[in-house]
């Protein structure tokens, strides 16, 4: 009985200190994560003020921006917890990675380079053009702007699948970052336009699985 009583406490303890592990440490921590949270939204927001889109990839990753914007702003306005502030922060990294590409689309300096968004090392990056036939249409990925191309992804997981950073014809990640799932399509539309591709490096089984690819 008594190492029953020992083994859940320990338990308990174990536990504890997993849930603690990620918490700030003090109040003053936690504002100041939330701080910084603020401090990107507010970056992003100048940014989409100061902007006018002079392309269609340029109007498409501004769009992206604002998107990120919304969801920065609400939850560093909320935030009462280290992963809300990491959240808030994240969204508005990922909005800036969007202006840089608008930007990069109209011939501006893109600007300095920005934090890293998570899982945008082991999603890769579309290195060169990429066509392929797929469901009765013509898709294609660029890493660069185009008029055929005016849809970026700065990289990163979208529902816990690697999305390889590009231009592409279309989002076709979308549906996916609305309804937090993929179809049963996405596979075979990555086999068919960016397995194995350069910069991506990865199979559509790796895609699937939510793994892309090793880091170098």
């Amino acid at each position: 009985m008594e190492l029953l009583i020992v083994v859940v406490v320990l338990v308990a303890l174990l536990a504890w200190a997993l849930s603690r592990r990620n918490r700030p440490r003090t109040d003053e921590e936690l504002d100041a994560r939330i701080t910084d949270a603020r401090r990107w939204t507010e970056r992003l927001s100048g940014q989409l003020s100061a902007l006018t889109p002079t392309t269609v990839a340029a109007r498409c990753a501004l769009s992206e921006a604002g998107r990120c914007y919304e969801a920065a702003d609400d939850r560093a306005g909320g935030a009462t917890t280290a992963v809300g502030a990491r959240l808030a922060r994240e969204r508005a990294v990922e909005g800036m990675y969007y202006v840089r590409a608008a930007r990069l689309a109209m011939d501006l300096d893109p600007g300095p380079p920005l934090p890293a968004l998570p899982g945008r090392a082991e999603a890769g990056r579309v290195e060169e053009l990429c066509t392929a036939e797929y469901g009765g249409r013509t898709l294609t990925a660029s890493p660069t702007p185009g008029e055929g191309t005016p849809h970026h992804h700065p990289g990163g997981q979208v529902a816990g699948r690697p999305v390889p950073a590009g231009w592409y014809c279309e989002p076709w990640w979308a549906d996916a970052r609305t309804a937090g799932h993929w179809d049963e399509s996405a596979t075979a539309l990555f086999a068919a336009l960016l397995a194995g591709a350069p910069g991506v490096g990865y199979s559509a089984e790796d895609f699937e699985s939510g793994r892309g690819r090793t880091r170098d």
